[in-house]
């Protein structure tokens, strides 16, 4: 895979930030009301990723109840968790560095939009970036390939073979190749090597530096 493409859409959690601390004590608040106690958010941490419902999902909430623990979950994560996140090291520099070199750079993300965008705007890296894409707050355009698809469609990019996704979890490499594009995997977020092989990454990248030696190749 050469490192032509046009178009760079990014994963947030687990790629372009850490975001395990708010994730996971959302989570833990969340779970605590509906009767689930997790006192070692250790144990949360492969839920960081996937879309919000699925987690709840495999952690054993009823189909009734998933609606009510997302607004709880919501009602900590939309306040304090949101910001209980850390921007990995040289991120910066590397967004800052495709921007000015030209590329059109798009964030692509199961999380909610309008989180995603608040989170972008509290590190100063939203200038970087021609588009968001996300979920809707009701859980519609939660899977991968569904918000790939549309960032692909509202920045009328026609041939996704000028695009490649960058992220830490299966969903992301399986979303792009449902979507008809590369895909890059980082092994500094929360998916394993295994997982990203698994699920038909093209290339794999252990670190920042990596990412943004492959990226501006």
């Amino acid at each position: 895979m050469t490192m032509t493409k046009q178009y760079i859409l990014f994963d947030l959690d687990g790629t372009l930030t850490d975001p395990m601390e708010g994730i996971t004590k959302s989570l833990q608040y969340a779970l605590q009301s509906f009767g689930i106690t997790v006192k070692n958010r250790e144990e949360l941490k492969p839920f960081i990723g996937p879309p919000l419902r699925d987690t709840f999902r495999k952690c054993g909430i009823a189909e009734r109840d998933i609606e009510p623990v997302v607004a709880k979950y919501r009602e900590y994560f939309g306040v304090t968790g949101l910001f209980e996140n850390t921007l990995y090291d040289g991120i910066d520099g590397l967004l800052s560095g495709l921007h000015d070199s030209g590329k059109t750079l798009i964030l692509a993300t199961s999380k909610a939009a309008v989180y995603a965008e608040r989170i972008l705007e509290h590190f100063d890296i939203a200038k970087y970036f021609r588009f968001v894409s996300g979920c809707e707050m009701d859980g519609r355009r939660s899977k991968k390939s569904e918000v790939i698809g549309y960032a692909l469609l509202q920045c009328g990019i026609a041939d996704a073979r000028q695009a490649v996704m960058i992220g830490d979890r299966e969903h992301d490499i399986i979303g792009a190749k449902e979507c008809g594009m590369d895909s890059v995997g980082v092994l500094y977020g929360y998916g394993s090597r295994e997982e990203l092989t698994r699920a038909g990454v093209d290339r794999i990248v252990k670190d920042v530096a990596e990412l943004t030696a492959l990226l501006r190749a």
